[in-house]
């Protein structure tokens, strides 16, 4: 039943999303919105609806280690899955207009991320200057996109079936919007029950079944774009899917519900990731390109990773309880 209700949720989850970006972008060209206002906004946080639906039910069911694990989990998968499978199809240039920018703005969102992260908890201040810094990210990039004509896109390329009728368009968005919270409340309390059977913590399922779920829709993306030989979109949509996690999913997850962090995350998980992430700058800085032996490592680096969480996550140890919330019967990582 519980692996049930974790398919089920993921299902639930992806569907709900890919209706409510479509309907929210069919109302917002109804209302005459610019494509790339409707990219940098309506499509940015409607793709990230699902991971910020399962972070913000993980917090509010007493189980951070999800919410957190989602995110740290999902940008090492974007990079090493998201990155590396499609590498192997067909070499992805790193020569984008505004690559270097935004990889060391993805990068400084990460130490962010892990600064924050050493008190032990992300806080509603916290939260509140991660959500400010994404709103900085945003006006900047479409006041640098429309007025220095550098050739950056942030349109509408990889949205399809954009509703046009006003009736199909407000059951995609009326959907999206119950399916997305059914869907996170059947995914985290599956994930929760296979913590409790295995005795494993909710951060080792955040870190391996629900980050890799939740990435399947960009590697399946990037894979396709492989096969058209457009592979070369990959690195882009990585970039910015990695830095809207950090600043948007933890930072509103935050504000709704502080985060405990778990000892595990500070001492192992979170410098993964800014390794991994690190592994980005030569490529952005030289504009050099992903070949098939580059995605071999990044593939087989992401199996020795979670092999590594899976092995060491039994042997955590349980973490207190925040104070007025239940704590889920599951050993917490650390």
């Amino acid at each position: 039943m519980m692996y049930a209700l974790v398919l089920g949720g993921l299902i639930l989850l992806l569907f709900s999303g890919d209706l409510l970006v479509r309907g929210s972008v069919g109302l917002a060209c109804k209302l005459g919105a610019p494509p790339l206002i409707i990219g940098l906004t309506v499509v940015a946080f409607g793709t990230s609806a699902p991971e910020l639906m399962i972070s913000v039910n993980a917090a509010l069911a007493g189980s951070p280690g999800i919410a957190v694990g989602n995110v740290v989990g999902s940008n090492i998968a974007n990079v090493l899955l998201v990155l590396g499978v499609p590498a192997l199809i067909y070499a992805i240039a790193c020569n984008q207009v505004g690559i270097r920018r935004n990889t060391f703005m993805m990068i400084g969102a990460t130490l962010l991320f892990i600064a924050f992260a050493q008190s032990g908890e992300f806080s509603r201040g916290n939260g509140i200057i991660m959500v400010i810094l994404l709103a900085a990210f945003l006006i900047y990039s479409g006041w640098r996109a429309m007025t220095q004509n550098d050739g950056e896109e942030a349109g509408l390329d990889d949205v399809e079936g954009i509703p046009s009728k006003p009736i199909t368009t407000a059951g995609f968005i009326g959907a999206g919007l119950i399916g997305l919270p059914l869907g996170a409340h059947l995914l985290v309390t599956g994930a929760t029950d296979i913590a409790r059977a295995f005795h494993v913590s909710d951060a080792v399922i955040g870190l391996t079944v629900v980050a890799l779920g939740t990435s399947l829709p960009e590697l399946a993306t990037t894979v396709v774009a492989a096969l058209r030989k457009r592979s070369d979109v990959a690195i882009g949509n990585v970039i910015g899917s990695n830095l809207f996690n950090i600043l948007a999913i933890i930072g509103i997850t935050a504000i709704i519900k502080p985060l405990h962090v778990a000892p595990h995350f500070i001492e192992f998980d979170l410098w993964i990731l800014l390794g991994i992430s690190l592994l980005l700058v030569p490529f952005a800085m030289f504009h050099l390109s992903l070949s098939r032996l580059w995605g071999v490592t990044f593939v087989l680096g992401y199996v020795i990773y979670i092999a590594a969480v899976i092995v060491s996550g039994p042997q955590d140890t349980p973490a207190a309880p925040q104070a007025n919330i239940p704590a889920p019967d599951v050993i917490h990582a650390g």
